[in-house]
């Protein structure tokens, strides 16, 4: 390659090395040197390509040797991932990636030589540098998302020594927040590296505010969300008095779903604001707010209801998570509580779906509004005969040993009668519904079972009385016995 040929080369480290390459050729070679390879490629070129990928490679040794040493003498940190051995692995493929990357541009640039100075080689040059800086920016932002979660684990390790646990739910935030941050600013890094048209950036810079927009929208989902974690976590709902845990779980979920419900329209909002046509399209909009506010008001007259009854439950809580239910003649529990309907789990596994203004218009029953201590009712119908004094002995033993009685009260009372039987009502105290339902039966059962065993005469049954005539009742009499006769006959003198 000859000296007019290189003033027209761009001065770049390819065209450097080609040139002192193929001088050094030209010397221990002379002639030789001079032939060209696949039209305008010289020897000193290829060999400048090779020379590039063997520096890559020696380069690849020497950082991966620098890298596995001190991991090899560090002492394992399996257990602490957030440790220096972790940080080196993170580091150790983005940078390998790097000296190949940067390896094959010098490769692709000397190759690129062959091509001449004209336009054409100047507009691949361009193209070549273009992917340079992205496929830099791309590792780049690689090795951040890397280091992401070394950080994490990093401050989880430090939040693990702390007294409280709130730093247990700050640092998953902290290191989503990082991970969603990283391809917003990538996509506004890489807008100077490649070249675009004015309508083209304009439409760019629309779509990067529209991801910073949803970006945060999103981080500001995750910090409600962990927001709702701290607050909940002095509360357990799955104990057995968890009175006050169901109350907190009933309005920090209900107070949640309606902030997520403004960032939402929020988010939409700025968005729209982006748009100059949609502005103009609101400001006609509110010209004629009269009537578009009347009928919008009528149209969603049911979603502000069921709204505005979302804040009373939450506030006022007339029924809270995991309260027991009777509602529409069902029992279940509440499974979910949203901003406009309930879900009550049926007992044998429904779902019931009810708005949120049923609870508030319409009567139903708490039976753990206050406590989910329950008094639980048996009716036994008898005879008359049966022993009510031994009778109430016998369930003494019966309930006083069961374990499902929670040792508060118990009673055995003769509560109603008529011309056929009389009716025993027994009652039993629980810890909750489910372990009253339970009990009732089991009593129930037992008192059953020795009224079989010890008063089988004493179980329920119809008396029927047959009436005769007075004749027939003669009739069906035996004859009386005649008397003896008491005379006695003499001979005749």
């Amino acid at each position: 390659m000859t000296t007019s040929q290189g003033q027209h080369v761009p001065h770049s480290v390819g065209a450097w090395a080609t040139a002192l390459v193929q001088g050094w050729m030209r010397d221990l070679l002379g002639a030789r040197a001079e032939p060209l390879v696949m039209g305008r490629l010289t020897w000193g070129g290829v060999v400048t390509a090779v020379l590039f990928v063997a520096l890559a490679a020696i380069a690849h040794s020497i950082a991966a040797a620098l890298i596995r040493r001190p991991m090899r003498t560090w002492p394992p940190e399996t257990a602490n991932p957030g440790g220096r051995t972790h940080l080196l692995k993170a580091i150790g493929k983005p940078l390998y990636f790097l000296i190949w990357l940067v390896s094959f541009y010098f490769v692709l640039s000397t190759l690129l030589l062959a091509v001449g100075s004209g336009a054409v080689a100047q507009e691949l040059q361009e193209v070549l540098r273009i992917v340079l800086g992205l496929g830099i920016l791309i590792l780049a932002l690689w090795l951040l998302y890397r280091l992401t979660w070394v950080l994490e684990a990093h401050l989880k390790r430090g939040a693990a020594r702390s007294p409280t646990r709130f730093f247990d739910l700050l640092v998953p935030l902290i290191g989503r927040a990082a991970r969603m941050l990283i391809p917003v600013l990538g996509v506004i890094l890489a807008l100077p590296i490649i070249p675009l048209a004015a309508g083209y950036l304009q439409l760019i810079d629309k779509g990067v505010s529209i991801m910073v927009i949803v970006v945060l929208a999103l981080l500001a989902f995750q910090a409600v969300r962990t927001l709702e974690a701290a607050l909940l976590m002095r509360f357990d709902i799955s104990v057995a008095d968890n009175l006050r845990a169901r109350k907190v779980y009933t309005q920090v979920h209900v107070i949640g779903k309606v902030i997520d419900v403004a960032i939402t329209l929020l988010t939409v909002a700025t968005i729209l604001m982006l748009f100059s046509e949609v502005r103009q399209v609101g400001t006609s909009l509110l010209a004629s707010a009269g009537i578009v506010g009347i009928v919008a008001g009528i149209a969603a007259q049911k979603t502000l209801a069921n709204l505005l009854a979302g804040f009373q439950i939450a506030l006022a809580q007339p029924i809270r998570q995991d309260d027991v239910l009777v509602v529409e003649g069902e029992w279940g529990r509440v499974e979910e509580i949203t901003l406009t309907y309930v879900v009550v789990h049926i007992w044998d596994d429904r779902r019931l779906v009810l708005p949120l203004s049923y609870f508030i218009e319409k009567p139903f029953q708490n039976w753990t509004r206050s406590s989910a201590q329950l008094l639980g009712g048996i009716h036994v119908w008898v005879d008359y005969s049966f022993p009510v004094e031994e009778g109430r002995k016998a369930l003494k033993e019966i309930i006083e040993t069961h374990p499902k009685w929670d040792r508060r009260f118990w009673n055995l009372q003769v509560v109603e009668a008529d011309e056929k039987a009389m009716q025993l009502r027994i009652l039993a105290t629980a810890a909750d519904s489910s372990t009253a339902w339970d009990l009732r039966c089991d009593i129930r059962e037992r008192f059953i079972a020795f009224i079989q065993k010890r008063h089988a005469e004493a179980l329920p049954r119809v008396r029927a009385q047959l009436s005769r005539s007075p004749r027939a009742a003669r009739e069906a009499s035996p004859a009386p016995n005649p008397a003896p006769d008491q005379s006695i006959a003499g001979p005749v003198t």
